[in-house]
C-alpha cells in the first residue's frame, strides 16, 4: 500500500497512464485522483493497492502553469478544438492584470461542454460529439481560486500564468471566461499541472524511470495520528472501537502501528471508531 507521483505525459489520457502502471508494476489495484486532459502534463496522485481508499482524502489543492492564446476561441476552451477569431486583442498588462483578479476567490464556473462530466450515466463530451443539445449551464460548480500570477505577456496574444486553486476547476473554462471578459476570445494552448496537494512536479517521477518512489500514506495524509498498542491493534483489526488513551480534539484520525497505517477512524461519541481497515499493513 502506497502513493506514487507520476508526471502524466502530454498526449495520453490518465486512464492511459493508469493502465500503463498496472502493466508495468503488474499490480491491478492502482486508480488516481484528479484527472488531467491529454493536452495537459504534469502531478498525478496516484494509489496502489489499499491506498487507493485513500486518495480521496489526500489534500486536493491544484497549481498549474497554462498557456493561453488571445483573440480566438475555440469548441474544446484549447488547442484540440476548433479554432474561431473573434478580434485582434488589444489588452495592456493592467488590463490583464485586473481581469484575472476578478476571477479570484469563489465563484460558479461552467466547465467545458467537451469534458468528462456524467449526465445520464454518459459523458458530456459524448454527447457532444453526437451533437446532441446540452444545457452546459446547467452544470456550473462552486470553485475557489486562490491565487493568480502573470508570469509572462508578449503584450498582444500570448498569456502564461500560474494558478493555485480548489479541486474541481477547469483551466480551459477559465482561459474562455478570460477571453470572455476581455472581449477579444481566448482559449489554453498548454496546461501543467505543477502541484497536488503535497505531490510536487520537482520531486515526481516520470513514468519511464527505472525505479519509482514508494510513498507512505502516513507521510501525505494531513490527519491525526494515534499509535494503537497491542490490545487496541487487535481490536481495531476485527472492527471494535475503542476508547483513546487520551484526549483526541480531531474527528479524523490515522490509526497505526509500527509506523504502518492500520485504518481510517473517525472519533464519535468519545470512541475511535475505525472507518477503513488495511488488512495488508496488519501481516
Amino acid at each position: 500500500m502506497y502513493f506514487l507521483n507520476i508526471i502524466k505525459p502530454k498526449g495520453i489520457t490518465s486512464f492511459d497512464l493508469i493502465r500503463k502502471l498496472r502493466k508495468r508494476l503488474n499490480i491491478k489495484q492502482i486508480g488516481h485522483s484528479g484527472t488531467l486532459d491529454p493536452l495537459a502534463s504534469g502531478v498525478m496522485q496516484v494509489g496502489v493497492g489499499s491506498a487507493t481508499k485513500l486518495l480521496d482524502y489526500l489534500n486536493s489543492d491544484k497549481e498549474y502553469i497554462a498557456d493561453i492564446c488571445l483573440g480566438y476561441e475555440s469548441t474544446t476552451y484549447d488547442d484540440e478544438g476548433e479554432k474561431i477569431f473573434i478580434k485582434k486583442p488589444e489588452v495592456s498588462i493592467s488590463i490583464l492584470h485586473n481581469a484575472l483578479n476578478s476571477f479570484l476567490g469563489e465563484s460558479m464556473q461552467i466547465p467545458p461542454k467537451y469534458s468528462a462530466i456524467k449526465f445520464n450515466g454518459k459523458k458530456l463530451c459524448d454527447i457532444a460529439r453526437k451533437n446532441q443539445d446540452i444545457d452546459i449551464a446547467s452544470f456550473s460548480r462552486k470553485i475557489e481560486i486562490y491565487a493568480i500570477e502573470i508570469l509572462d505577456f508578449n503584450n498582444f496574444d500570448k498569456v502564461k500564468i500560474k494558478v493555485n486553486c480548489k479541486k474541481g476547476t477547469y483551466i480551459r473554462s477559465l482561459a474562455h471566461d478570460l477571453g470572455m471578459k476581455l472581449g477579444c476570445g481566448a482559449y489554453l494552448t498548454d496546461l501543467i499541472r505543477t502541484k497536488a496537494g503535497n505531490f510536487l512536479y520537482e520531486s515526481a517521477n516520470n513514468l519511464d524511470d527505472e525505479k519509482y518512489n514508494l510513498i507512505n500514506p502516513l507521510d501525505v495524509l494531513m490527519f491525526h495520528k494515534y499509535e494503537l498498542e497491542d490490545d487496541e491493534f487487535k481490536k481495531i483489526v476485527n472492527g471494535n472501537f475503542i476508547s483513546p488513551r487520551q484526549a483526541i480534539n480531531f474527528d479524523k484520525i490515522l490509526l497505526t502501528n509500527n509506523n504502518k497505517l492500520v485504518s481510517f477512524a473517525v472519533l464519535s461519541d468519545n470512541l475511535i471508531k475505525p472507518k477503513k481497515i488495511f488488512k495488508d499493513s496488519c501481516k
